[in-house]
């Protein structure tokens, strides 16, 4: 079968897709539609994700269809160099060190170094929300864009006024990249990603012309530069910053509310993790394996490559299907069934594999625990919306809802016990 990621049912219910093409007997093909090789079996995709000498990641920040020329102008004079996710050796490994190194990336250190700012954020707007007079709120645009967001923001030491236009210039980039916009909005899009660019870059600057570091990202990889062009160039330093805007938010984005969604459509799940929170954990581990926040990914065959009895040309560009990969029956048990007692759920690749395993998981995690104990505390009626239809954003890679209506009841349903609020 094609895969057609802008209409039908991949909006709504993209896993009717993944399930066909996981049942064809090719678990790699070229769909001339596209332009892209498939790659929907999780051995596969998992090789592809690790194999940075087969399957390299210049192209993987790069539109998935011919930009008219207006839109190129703008797109040509965004002169960031490749530093984390478009990166390939031997500058990956060098930017990489400098990620390791500044931005706490283990359970440990991010509860450490960012575990005050995302509680803070999240009593934020959990209050917020608790005080809504008409008792209903969108999710999404109220609290799963919101925090993640706000955290990294404050991480960056970004004034928090800006919140606005990251967001958006954020959105605009996924649309232009991974999505399928007409001309006139490709100009826009790609106007607006070159002016995202160079508040990068004016950022960085007024970090460098300061003169003295302080406890912000953006000055700790300062400093680890120390100066040094051959650690990391200030454009590289602007790169991060504007390549951490995007994915740094988005994806957690993307993870809470499909934990939110997953937690308020299943019977009986919201008051199972509000009685005991020492599940949501699990539950969230089943999330990322059921509904990944990034559920295709874009790699170049650096050589040609052979994958399932299926040889792949060199400087080909391949879609690795993460969540056709992570319902693949060969790795997974009723891989249909959303099950957070499972015991492979940790084989997922909704954080990567290998050389580019996102820096940023276990700040994702944090922030969605966080989120979900504070909501099941302080709502523990909450429940969807009645009449509310699962839909996404239009795009290949970012597996984004579009939505997520709720009525918020602070009563305990009928026949759960009281779970307390925290202060």
């Amino acid at each position: 079968m094609r895969l057609d990621p802008f209409a039908g049912a991949y909006l709504t219910d993209p896993a009717q897709v993944w399930r066909r093409l996981l049942d064809e007997p090719e678990g790699v093909r070229h769909d001339p539609d596209l332009g892209l090789w498939l790659i929907t079996r999780h051995a596969d995709v998992r090789r592809a994700l690790g194999d940075a000498e087969a399957f390299g990641n210049a192209l993987t920040l790069a539109p998935i269809y011919d930009v008219c020329p207006e839109a190129m102008e703008f797109i040509a004079r965004i002169d960031a160099p490749p530093t984390t996710a478009a990166a390939d050796p031997p500058v990956h490994p060098r930017t990489r060190r400098a990620l390791r190194v500044t931005f706490a990336n283990t359970a440990e250190r991010v509860e450490r170094r960012y575990g005050a700012i995302v509680q803070r954020r999240v009593d934020e707007l959990v209050s917020r929300l608790v005080d809504r007079a008409d008792g209903r709120a969108d999710l999404v645009g109220e609290f799963t864009t919101e925090l993640p967001l706000l955290v990294l923001l404050d991480i960056l030491g970004v004034p928090e006024e800006d919140v606005g236009r990251v967001r958006a210039w954020g959105d605009g980039q996924i649309a232009l990249l991974w999505g399928q916009p007409d001309p006139a909005e490709q100009v826009r899009l790609a106007r607006d990603l070159w002016e995202f660019w160079r508040y990068c870059e004016r950022l960085v600057g007024a970090r460098l012309g300061g003169g003295r570091h302080g406890d912000d990202y953006v000055s700790q990889l300062l400093a680890y530069r120390d100066g040094d062009d051959e650690v990391l160039t200030v454009a590289e330093v602007s790169s991060i910053v504007f390549n951490l805007l995007v994915a740094g938010h988005e994806t957690t984005a993307g993870l809470l509310a499909h934990a939110l969604d997953q937690a308020l459509s299943g019977p009986g799940r919201w008051r199972e993790l509000g009685e005991d929170p020492r599940r949501i954990p699990a539950f969230l581990t089943e999330t990322l394996r059921f509904a990944p926040a990034i559920d295709g990914w874009l790699r170049v065959t650096r050589r040609p490559v052979t994958l399932d009895g299926v040889t792949i040309p060199a400087g080909e560009r391949c879609l690795l299907l993460i969540g056709a990969a992570n319902r693949d029956p060969a790795v997974f048990a009723r891989p249909e069934q959303f099950d957070p007692h499972r015991s492979d759920r940790d084989g997922h690749l909704s954080f990567g594999h290998g050389p580019h395993f996102c820096i940023g998981a276990a700040l994702a995690r944090l922030e969605a625990e966080m989120a979900l104990t504070r909501l099941c505390r302080a709502v523990p009626g909450l429940r969807l919306a009645p009449g509310h239809r699962r839909s996404y954003k239009v795009n290949i890679a970012f597996r984004a809802h579009r939505s997520l209506p709720v009525v918020l009841d602070t009563t305990v349903p009928s026949g759960a016990p009281a779970a307390p609020v925290a202060g």
